[in-house]
């Protein structure tokens, strides 16, 4: 069977300080498969874009901002992940500079700075907890982690550095 997974972004911004992240509470849909959630921002990438490009545009659409510095952090494999258990492969990044003032809400829920700190804290996916220390730690090498899901519930988690 063929490997056509969904490529998305998934993004951090940090507030100037670098002590806030700016976070969705998915609260908004009562469809949402993410209902209830905190995450970062962002979503499936379009024909006719990079992942960068997907990135900005995610950002711009749901938060207002166009983001100035972005890094890659990594990339993570999803299988069985989707709603109907489809495969994802996701880009990770921290935005650690943007030009604009961020909404307080959109179509998915309200957006809300968060000390990075205490993050972990808040409903979150399950599986998040596993690779959200790798895009806020200081080591400059990007991961890229395998995480099959199963249910809605994590299977394993597995990544490299490089």
């Amino acid at each position: 069977m063929p490997y056509t997974p969904i490529l998305g972004s998934l993004g951090y911004v940090l507030s100037p300080d670098c002590e806030r992240v700016l976070l969705v509470h998915r609260n908004a849909r009562t469809d949402d498969q993410h209902l209830g959630k905190y995450n970062g921002l962002g979503g499936k990438m379009e024909p006719g874009e990079d992942i960068v490009g997907c990135m900005r545009r995610e950002l711009l659409e749901e938060a207002g901002i166009t983001a100035t510095g972005i890094t890659l952090r990594g990339t993570i494999n999803w299988t069985g992940f989707g709603p109907k258990g489809e495969d994802w492969l996701g880009f990770i990044f921290l935005i650690s500079t943007f030009d604009g003032e961020p909404f307080t809400s959109n179509e998915e829920g309200t957006l809300d700075w968060h000390p990075v700190v205490t993050m972990m804290d808040l409903p979150m996916w399950e599986g998040d907890r596993h690779f959200l220390p790798l895009v806020f730690d200081d080591d400059p090498r990007s991961f890229h982690g395998y995480m099959p899901y199963d249910g809605g519930t994590p299977l394993s988690w597995e990544f490299t550095r490089i």
